[in-house]
């Protein structure tokens, strides 16, 4: 039922804000009538997405090859090119990144199209798990709405969904990082894109963001402009919480990510004798679903979270501990079963004086809120264009 909700809150805004079709003629002319199943189909790997290991020389930010793709379910007034770029690890080395860029099918504006960096939530660690590679991307009536109000959209897969190098599960630098790079890349590929931006992402997508923030502050670009943190904005240390309530293929992928970020750990070090299979499988399949029939307990190791590589990866990922640079919206639902992770990452980050605007929704469907706060975020990042001061909501430190 609040998947109707979330359908609902997007419609309103397309017919409010889309003036050159009907709504009749958005929903029966431009999308094409295909099935649920067709929605979740993912397109073929190709060789576009493919590199040498290791790359040859060149700059983080720096454009490998581009090409439009025309076979989106997208709205029709929404161009796409799928872009392939160098970005840097956590660790400093040179890899591959994908992603796609969506812009108007218009002229752009004087000062190009304002920029949104879209930080996608993870589903899987396979190189075909890219969300360049989903039918509609994923969020492909989401992201059109924003095109449609005059938006050009930045998707990072993140270095290892697509690109043949390892993906770093959850590590926030790394993806922060490919966040960073798109938009250098998405510049070099359609001219009519702007200079400013701001970073936007949904579940371990508004971690990113967050990163983001804090890696502008260290290496400032005047034209960052802030970012969206929509939904489960936690810890990564607070992942025994998380498994809790999410695929018990969580465990496997944050093995994954720590040993992507650190060669030396063996994932055995942590994962039960069970569990291994299963590990090997998240290589190639984006879901393992027999991993369900696991439990934790059954999964992993009792002291896993002793492990050196565990706690340094949990200290490495620690949120609201380095100072951000440039407004943050946070947009959560109070019925999410982790909502007090999410509380208790703004509180760090008021803490140290970062300008947060905490909006809270009392929906029982955690996955709702992102349509339910459409106009919340339009009128922010439109604040943040239009050169408005940012409000913070944080509560008066002594």
């Amino acid at each position: 039922m609040r998947r109707l909700v979330i359908s609902s809150a997007l419609i309103v805004v397309f017919v409010l804000c889309e003036p050159p079709l009907s709504f009749g003629q958005q929903s029966h002319e431009s999308l094409p009538r295909i099935k649920h199943s067709d929605i979740l189909r993912r397109f073929p790997l190709t060789k576009f997405y493919d590199t040498s290991v290791p790359l040859p020389p060149g700059n983080a930010g720096e454009l490998i090859r581009s090409s439009p793709f025309d076979e989106y379910t997208l709205s029709s007034d929404v161009q796409a090119v799928r872009i392939l770029y160098y970005s840097e690890s956590h660790n400093g080395d040179l890899v591959a990144s994908s992603g796609v860029v969506l812009f108007p099918d218009s002229k752009p504006p004087t000062e190009g199209w304002p920029i949104i960096a879209w930080a996608h939530e993870l589903d899987g660690v396979a190189r075909s798990c890219a969300p360049s590679l989903s039918r509609n991307l994923l969020h492909g009536p989401f992201l059109s709405m924003y095109v449609s109000l005059g938006y050009a959209v930045v998707a990072t897969d993140y270095t290892g969904l697509g690109t043949n190098f390892p993906n770093a599960f959850s590590d926030v630098r790394s993806n922060a990082q490919d966040l960073i790079y798109s938009v250098e890349a998405a510049r070099k590929t359609v001219p009519g894109l702007g200079k400013r931006w701001i970073a936007m992402g949904t579940d371990e997508g508004a971690i990113a963001v967050v990163g983001v923030a804090e890696l502008e502050q260290q290496k400032p670009d005047p034209s960052y402009l802030g970012a969206i943190a929509i939904s489960r904005l936690a810890d990564v240390e607070d992942s025994p919480s998380l498994m809790a309530s999410e695929s018990r293929q969580l465990p496997l992928e944050l093995a994954y990510g720590i040993k992507t970020i650190s060669p030396q750990f063996d994932p055995k070090d942590i994962l039960s004798d069970s569990a291994l299979p299963f590990y090997q499988r998240i290589r190639s399949e984006c879901r393992v679903r027999d991993a369900e029939e696991l439990s934790l307990s059954q999964m992993l190791k009792v002291h896993w979270t002793e492990n050196r590589w565990v706690q340094e990866f949990f200290k490495q990922n620690r949120l609201g501990s380095k100072p951000a640079k440039g407004p943050l919206l946070v947009i959560s639902s109070e019925g999410d079963p982790v909502f007090g992770l999410t509380s208790q990452v703004v509180m760090h980050l008021c803490h140290q004086h970062d300008i947060v605007q905490f909006n809270r929704y009392g929906d029982s469907d955690p996955g709702a809120v992102i349509g339910d706060s459409t106009r919340d975020q339009i009128s922010w990042i439109h604040d943040r264009f239009a050169g408005v001061t940012a409000k913070s909501n944080c509560p008066a430190q002594p």
